[in-house]
């Protein structure tokens, strides 16, 4: 049995592997982990025989003693792992020297060294290295940049992170496949888990996003930078793409096909139901420095006709996201716009009373072919939260809430760039 607490991975790789009778059979290059249990569990350890040959002991024949500030491991029995377990994955291979996600700190981050411990019931992972120390000890001169160093009151930057609190992503390229793959990712909001996509090769991208569901999928696409959406895109079928894209709201859909070649975008709209792709293709006819370009066609909207109860009752019944009921726009028989209600005007009225009774008409709005830059004078001026947009005939069309009247500002600009 081991008796050692706890120890660095790069304290033992590559050290001889003795018998009992101290004759050295090979060096340890690897050692191989079970994923499926909580804590990440050493079962087999990987000794190199010389010759490019290499077996895979089980790791409770391995003992591990500290002589002479040397970490000596000697084999109790040469006995071969067979049967390794479905859901594993190699130390050296697939976590040292790799990308994974700092899930605490929402960023990817560099493994230098992996702290393993031995318990009662078996040896564990129990965290990763990502510091300067860690990288500093794989080179052999920690001991000394420290000595160096104590005089002057400083000391090498360390970062350890617990195992829970990471996840390991870049193993995607090895082919291997773990039972829950990028479970703790699931959890980051959409925002955060864009913002790591990004940092990541094109290979990894894909899997981590194929690992999502359909609608955490269409909010993180919406938070991803072009490059990205792009490339995730057409890391997919045709027929899968389609179906990421109509998921999302019809102006983010329109933003991300317009980056596309016409022929590729076509290929999109024309896999997605008719409904969705005549939406899109609306938008797209837009220029780009349009109000119609950045509009959302995302909206409720009620008949001066109706009643607060059967707004009330709309309004349950759809459950529209928070910013598409900032304002509650009222249209006539023709759908064209006559007036704003709010939410508070709504909750204190009489269920009986029809909108027209409370609605108010002097309401602010903008036509789909103004320039974009006009919203942010308007929105400033008006202190509003979002914008209805109409066609010269006053029909109503879309909206426009703020987060888009900046982007939408944005991206006008860097075109122009």
């Amino acid at each position: 049995m081991n008796s050692l607490i706890t120890f660095y991975f790069s304290r033992i790789l590559g050290n001889k592997v003795l018998k009992s009778n101290s004759k050295p059979v090979g060096r340890l290059t690897d050692l191989i982990v079970d994923m499926s249990a909580i804590r990440p569990r050493i079962v087999a350890a990987v000794i190199g025989l010389g010759g490019g040959k290499t077996i895979n002991v089980d790791f409770s024949q391995i003992s591990i003693t500290k002589v002479k500030n040397r970490y000596v491991l000697e084999c109790s029995e040469l006995r071969e792992q067979v049967h390794l377990p479905e859901n594993m994955l190699y130390v050296k291979n697939h976590v040292l020297d790799r990308q994974i996600v700092d899930i605490d700190g929402k960023k990817v981050v560099r493994v230098n060294d992996i702290r393993i411990a031995v318990l009662s019931n078996g040896t564990y992972l129990v965290a990763v290295d990502v510091g300067m120390e860690g990288l500093l000890r794989r080179l052999g001169v920690a001991k000394p940049i420290k000595y160096i160093l104590k005089p002057f009151g400083k000391s090498i930057p360390t970062k350890l992170i617990l195992w829970e609190e990471v996840e390991t992503i870049d193993f995607s390229h090895s082919g291997i496949r773990l039972a829950k793959p990028y479970s703790k990712l699931h959890t980051l909001h959409p925002s955060d888990l864009a913002d790591i996509i990004e940092e990541l090769d094109s290979k990894t991208q894909a899997a981590i996003f194929a690992s999502l569901d359909e609608e955490k999928a269409a909010d993180v696409m919406e938070e991803l930078e072009s490059d990205a959406q792009i490339s995730i895109l057409e890391s997919m079928s045709i027929e899968e793409a389609a179906d990421v894209l109509e998921m999302l709201p019809a102006d983010e859909a329109a933003d991300i096909l317009d980056e596309f070649k016409e022929s590729r975008a076509e290929e999109y709209l024309s896999e997605m139901e008719t409904e969705s792709s005549e939406e899109i293709r609306e938008l797209m006819e837009y220029e780009d420095n349009t109000v119609g370009s950045i509009m959302s066609t995302d909206l409720i909207s009620f008949n001066e006709n109706s009643t607060v109860l059967e707004t009330i009752e709309e309004l349950r019944k759809v459950k529209p996201e928070s910013d598409v009921i900032y304002y509650l726009y009222v249209v006539d028989d023709v759908d064209n716009l006559v007036a704003v209600v709010s939410l508070r005007d709504i909750i204190v009225s009489h269920p009986d009373i029809k909108l027209n009774a409370i609605m108010n008409r002097d309401v602010i709005y903008v036509y789909d072919d103004d320039d974009v830059e006009m919203l942010a004078e308007i929105i400033s001026k008006y202190s509003l939260l979002a914008v209805p947009v109409v066609n010269r005939e006053n029909k109503l069309l879309g909206m426009v809430v703020i987060n888009d009247i900046v982007y939408g500002l944005l991206k006008t600009r860097r075109k122009r760039l």
